[in-house]
């Protein structure tokens, strides 16, 4: 199975190409690729906490799938094992709904054959992406107060799987 592209190749936000043919079945993406992150919310949605951790976004751009679902998968364990089942509430604010498509190029001898006139290529989906701006709401965590600590640990350990930098705001609920 060939590997996922670096997501430096799809980091930017910009308008995606879209084809317009006179043909309508050439005109959209006639597949979407099933969406990896797993849970949107974990932990006790009904209970009402006194604190809010916010992660946000320093810049705008595109966040992969997978690399949400493994900042969820590091949080959630770390608040799971210290705090249990229902000493937070944890959700993913954004939602991948971008699909991203690749031309796959030839490679080996004679690949230059087959890759000339390519400036518009639509390309295959191969996954989904979250279009993030600058200062969005990446992941909350709500907690009391004795338990603020923990989960500003879990959302530094969410920033590190995710592609941009990331700052914590911490908010009082009244």
């Amino acid at each position: 199975m060939a590997r996922i592209r670096k997501f430096v190749a799809y980091r930017r936000l910009k308008r995606p190409y879209t084809r317009t043919s006179k043909f309508k079945a050439k005109s959209y993406i006639r597949m979407s690729p099933n969406v990896k992150v797993v849970r949107f919310d974990t932990g006790d949605a009904s209970k009402i906490f006194g604190w809010t951790l916010n992660l946000l976004s320093k810049s705008a751009l595109q966040i992969r799938d997978n690399a949400l679902e493994s900042a969820r998968q590091t949080s959630n364990k770390l608040l799971e094992s210290h705090l249990g089942l229902n000493g937070f509430h944890l959700k993913v604010k954004v939602y991948p709904h971008q699909v991203l498509r690749e031309h796959a190029l030839a490679s080996g001898a004679g690949a230059d054959r087959f890759s000339s006139g390519m400036a518009h290529s639509f390309g295959k989906p191969i996954g989904v992406a979250a279009r993030v701006r600058k200062e969005q709401v990446l992941f909350q965590v709500n907690v009391d107060k004795q338990n603020l600590g923990i989960a500003r640990q879990a959302l530094e350990r969410a920033s590190k799987k995710l592609p941009c930098s990331c700052m914590i705001q911490t908010l009082e609920n009244k």
